[in-house]
């Protein structure tokens, strides 16, 4: 009888182990397979960040340009003197990274009401860098004059103008003095970095109205 329950016992214990070894691959792929999902939700969630992070970039961009466009669309060919007199001349300067000139609709309406405003949007460097707006009520002797930003957007890290020439060319210039008159149109195109992520617009083109002085 002894033998017999031996021999019996034999293989219960075989069948025993290889339950136990089943388990432990079960477990090893069941480890596998949660190491997967968490790595795809972590790429996931990366993504999403990304995503969100360019949306909001974007957002920034589009609401600056818009404010921006505004001043831009409204630019009136305002002439007046210098300091030491002289002819009237049309107050308008644009350069690559600036652009200063006249305006009826500036960016941030003054405390008093005033009809022309002179308003100037350049990029800083140092230790101030970013997109600065300034502004001047009108009349004012050197209106283009470098004062303290009314505005300034640290985001922004790169901003470039270009000018519409009658001809239906583009210049990174414009003078509206020697020029005698504003340009057809103003392109704008800003690059700003949000959450470590850099985003660029595409260049906004902006019409300028023909106004009579």
């Amino acid at each position: 009888v002894r033998h017999a329950y031996l021999r019996l016992g034999a293989p219960m214990s075989r069948r025993r182990g290889f339950t136990l070894l089943e388990l432990l691959v079960a477990l090893a792929i069941v480890g596998a397979l949660l190491a997967l999902a968490l790595g795809s939700l972590r790429v996931g969630l990366a993504a999403w960040r990304q995503g969100d992070d360019r949306a909001e970039a974007h957002a920034h961009l589009r609401s600056l340009s818009e404010l921006l466009a505004r001043s831009v669309a409204a630019a009136f060919p305002y002439r007046q003197s210098g300091a030491e007199g002289g002819e009237p001349q049309i107050q308008f300067k644009g350069e690559a990274g600036r652009v200063s000139f006249v305006t009826l609709a500036p960016p941030f309406p003054l405390a008093a009401p005033v009809t022309f405003t002179a308003v100037t949007f350049a990029q800083l460097e140092g230790e101030r860098p970013g997109l600065a707006v300034r502004e001047k009520a009108l009349p004012n002797l050197d209106p283009f004059q470098e004062a303290e930003p009314l505005f300034l957007d640290p985001a922004v890290t790169e901003v470039q103008f270009r000018y519409l020439n009658p001809d239906g060319g583009w210049t990174d210039a414009w003078d509206g003095q020697a020029e005698r008159g504003l340009p057809q149109a103003v392109q704008i195109r800003l690059t700003a970095t949000l959450g470590g992520r850099t985003e660029t617009l595409p260049p906004l083109t902006i019409s300028i109205p023909a106004r009579t002085p």
